[in-house]
Parts: C-alpha cells; structure tokens; sequence
C-alpha cells in the first residue's frame, strides 16, 4: 500500500501502512477541534501523541495530552479526542477501519456501515 491521505473535518489521516495484522496512521487534528464521541466494535487502537495539546477522554475520564503519552483502547470503550493546540497523533491499530460507533459527532457524521 502506498500512502493514502484522507481529508476530514477535523484534519486529516495519513494512512502509511495497511496489512491484514494492522493498520498505520497519523492523525493530524486541528487546533479547537474534536473527533467524535465513538467506540468501535471490534478495533483495538494504540495512540502516540507525538506533538501539541489537549484533551483525551475515555471512559467518561479526562486526561490531559501531552507529547510521549500512549494510550491503548480496547473495543467498546468510549472515546474522544480534543485538541487545544495542532495535534500530530500516531495510530497502530488492528484492521477493522470501518467499525466505528458515534455516539456524539460535531459534525453531523453518523456510524460507518
């Protein structure tokens, strides 16, 4: 797989690997911006925040962001993401991309399929 750069509301994703174990990316969020309130079914996620500020929640409990934490998520447990300053965020991730449930979207996006 080559990179693949997917534009979202919020920044983007750069897709920099795609097997059948995992799935890479970087995320880049904006400053003032969030991701969705969401959980996935079955995706298990691993988060570097490698650059900026902000706000993460998970499980209804806040914890400042700050370059050099990682985070582990396991399916079902609510999640967001807020970024006071330009985040710069590596994902690893097992592949199953379109499993998201929204619970809460500032951007009118509903669940993937």
């Amino acid at each position: 797989m080559g990179v693949k750069i997917v534009d979202k509301p919020w920044g983007r994703e750069i897709w920099w690997a795609e097997t059948p174990a995992y799935l890479g990316k970087i995320l880049e969020v904006r400053a003032g911006h969030k991701l969705s309130l969401q959980y996935h079914r079955e995706k298990l996620e691993t988060l570097l925040f490698y650059q900026g500020e902000g706000v993460l929640t998970l499980a209804g409990n806040e914890t400042p962001i700050r370059p050099g934490l990682t985070v582990t998520i396991n399916p079902g447990v609510p999640h967001r993401i807020a970024a006071g300053t330009d985040l710069t965020i590596f994902e690893v991730s097992t592949p199953h991309p379109e499993d998201v449930v929204r619970l809460e979207d500032a951007y009118g996006r509903r669940s993937d399929p």
